[in-house]
């Protein structure tokens, strides 16, 4: 039995959902929204049944950490195709 087996992952109700910090740079909303309507034509063309996904500062946990939020990242802008 692997050691990764017997661990228990936390679930979506144990996660931190923030790290207590205030956004620092306020412009950040409107340049996400500057890159997916600069490429929207594009993923039209890619994706013509629409199945893509444009996130921002959603928090991906990769790894376990103590605290839990070290483990995370929340990147500005992603695609997903």
């Amino acid at each position: 039995m692997s050691s990764l087996s017997a661990l228990t992952l936390p679930d979506h109700t144990q996660l931190p959902d923030s790290d207590g910090k205030f956004v620092e740079n306020f412009l950040e909303h409107p340049q996400s929204i500057l890159i997916t309507d600069s490429i929207k034509p594009l993923l039209e063309q890619r994706h013509p049944d629409g199945q893509y996904c444009i996130g921002q500062d959603s928090g991906i946990y990769w790894r376990l950490t103590d605290p839990l939020e070290k483990g995370a990242e929340a990147p500005d802008w992603f695609y997903v195709p």
